[in-house]
């Protein structure tokens, strides 16, 4: 697949690099040229994709780390900081599902795991590499979220719930930053032929369903330079950037 965009000499942290939408998008962002600082608790997946990238000669730096490790998380930003001096993209894509549950039914340490991981880990990433993206001329933040985060279908509320907030952290953010050289914005990848998805719902054709390298083809240019858009919600279904606004 050839890269959209030149991301030659940059920088990009991508969390739940080590399968589906975030092992495609770091590699795609290898070949376009970006150091990829690639993030999973899967050594083995991580691994893989050490060798995909290096086979297609681009580098990376593999990071086997939990997102619920809010001190690693920490760690991790400093560690950054010190061999780089900044980061110029973050791809916050890891994430967890729970269980598809009415809500009264939904064990406390479930909640609490996806609550961890998709919103508190996310916080502390941001936290985290806020001061290196701001060093950087064009820093980009790309933060994954969920159709789910609308609808809120039933079955779906913690998932749902997490990814809302996801995206209400992505959206103040934005606002914190607009005038400056960073920009943020959410992604609704929409249904995708991954573990997570089949997972979600078990009955359904994969076949029917785009391939995780196709939706991270489209995600890839909102890590450019030239990218405006900020505060928004990019639809990959769709292509294009939407804006949010108050209930009706």
């Amino acid at each position: 697949m050839t890269p959209s965009i030149d991301l030659t000499g940059r920088i990009a942290l991508v969390t739940g690099a080590s399968r589906g939408i975030g092992y495609q998008i770091a590699k795609q962002m290898a070949a376009a040229g970006a150091h990829v600082i690639a993030v999973a608790r899967t050594v083995g997946g991580l691994e893989d994709l050490d060798d995909e990238i290096k086979k297609a000669g681009g580098e990376a730096t593999l990071v086997p780390l939990d997102l619920t490790d809010m001190a690693g998380i920490d760690r991790l930003g400093g560690a950054i900081n010190d061999r780089w001096g900044k980061l110029d993209i973050l791809v916050a894509n890891a994430g967890a599902l729970g269980v598809i549950s009415p809500l009264g039914h939904v064990e406390a340490k479930v909640f609490d795991k996806v609550m961890a991981i998709n919103v508190t880990g996310t916080w502390r990433l941001i936290r985290s590499v806020d001061p290196l993206l701001r060093k950087s001329d064009a820093g980009r933040a790309i933060i994954l979220s969920s159709g789910a985060a609308h609808s809120a279908r039933a079955f779906w509320g913690p998932y749902a719930a997490s990814k809302a907030a996801v995206e209400a952290m992505a959206r103040s953010w934005a606002d914190e930053t607009k005038n400056s050289a960073l920009r943020v914005n959410s992604v609704d990848p929409g249904a995708t032929r991954t573990a997570m998805r089949a997972q979600a719902v078990p009955g359904e054709d994969p076949d029917t369903l785009p391939k995780p390298a196709e939706v991270a083809a489209k995600i890839l240019p909102l890590a450019s330079p030239a990218l405006t858009e900020t505060g928004k919600l990019f639809q990959v279904r769709n292509d294009r950037f939407v804006s949010y606004r108050m209930p009706e």
